[in-house]
């Protein structure tokens, strides 16, 4: 039987063919666009200048696709901080300890001053084994990668990468200018599929390469088409593909729209606040990958107290919030005009029975 790593090895490299499929589709189309179609076909039936025109957008899709589609793949997924790991004595106290009772204790007593707000479905703090760490929000543990990763969406064999915090901006973009880089071909090579067809054009090399080209590009249209619009629904809800799935479980109990801020700041937790860097693949992600703002933050006995001052002309900027980081903060408070905190009254001995709620106003969702 061959060793664990050997297997391993081969594991990942069997992983790179479907990227080294996509790569080689790409090139051929691109062979396939610029010399058969371009230069040979639109070239020798005398639209020169039609054929100009096509190849300059063809290049400037074709860059932005190939742009983002490098930075979904190399961008390294974010792991959890050491703050999440437990500390060495705690660590062996937990592997030594048989009962779920005593090692939920020890999770407790360790992530009491950790920004978590999300429980397993057991309402127990939610522990990845396998890399000895706590899990922050939205973070699950990847069994291709084997590592936790931050806001975990899914793991795409397509880009033999794990979707999450880190590129997943990469990833919506790289979807976005793949349709684009198809729907052009399929536009623009349509009225020569037809003139080959039907015989209009000589039959030549370039015919075979014309027809295959326009029935490749309608065929990855439509299901990227299709992957792309959903994954626009689930930013403009702020949720993972996970979280679609299987919603997150917080102190009071699930809620799919746990993190969701309304339609607006949806948008700008994943693209960012200039709107100017928007389409490009460059990250400009709000937040951490670490906590994340909530439509409701309650506190417990096991978290540290959220206390609001009682200070009419102070906004959300200026009131201190815990344990909320300062990425959540920032989230939060990105419309100052549009959410402002209003009174509260001043509670500095919290009652151990009793959660206190604050309920943070958010736009409403279309």
């Amino acid at each position: 039987m061959a060793p664990t790593h050997v297997l391993r090895c081969c594991q990942r490299g069997l992983a790179w063919i479907p990227v080294i499929f996509i790569a080689l589709v790409v090139c051929w189309s691109y062979y396939a666009y610029v010399v058969e179609l371009c230069l040979f076909t639109i070239r020798n039936i005398g639209e020169q200048g039609k054929y100009i025109v096509y190849l300059i957008f063809f290049h400037l899709s074709f860059i932005m696709f190939v742009w983002s589609y490098w930075k979904t793949i190399f961008t390294k997924p974010a792991n959890p901080s050491k703050e999440f790991c437990l500390p060495k004595a705690e660590k062996e106290c937990y592997e030594k300890e048989e009962r779920p009772e005593s090692q939920q204790e020890i999770l407790w007593r360790a992530a009491t001053n950790l920004p978590l707000y999300t429980r397993t479905g057991a309402g127990a703090i939610r522990y990845c084994d396998r890399c000895q760490v706590i899990k922050p929000d939205r973070c699950h543990h990847c069994s291709a990668c084997d590592a936790c990763v931050l806001k975990m969406d899914h793991h795409c064999p397509w880009v033999n990468n794990c979707v999450g915090f880190s590129n997943y901006k990469f990833f919506i973009l790289f979807l976005a200018y793949s349709l684009v880089y198809c729907l052009f071909i399929a536009a623009t090579v349509l009225q020569y599929f037809i003139k080959f067809w039907t015989n209009e054009l000589p039959d030549t090399h370039a015919k075979f390469h014309v027809l295959f080209l326009f029935f490749v590009a309608a065929m990855f249209c439509i299901s990227i088409l299709s992957l792309f619009s959903y994954h626009l629904w689930l930013v403009g809800k702020n949720r993972s593909t996970i979280e679609a799935f299987r919603a997150p479980v917080f102190r009071t109990g699930s809620d799919k729209n746990g993190f969701s801020l309304g339609f607006r700041k949806n948008i700008a937790q994943v693209f960012g606040d200039q709107k100017k860097y928007w389409l490009l693949p460059v990250f400009t992600s709000q937040g951490d990958g670490l906590t994340f703002p909530t439509r409701l933050v309650n506190a417990d006995p096991e978290q540290a107290t959220v206390t609001l001052h009682p200070e009419t002309n102070k906004s959300a900027a200026d009131v201190p919030v815990s344990p909320l980081s300062e990425s959540q903060n920032r989230l939060l408070i990105n419309d100052q005009h549009a959410n402002n905190i209003g009174d509260h009254p001043a509670n500095n001995t919290p009652k151990p029975a009793e959660s206190e709620t604050i309920t943070i106003s958010m736009e409403s969702e279309s």
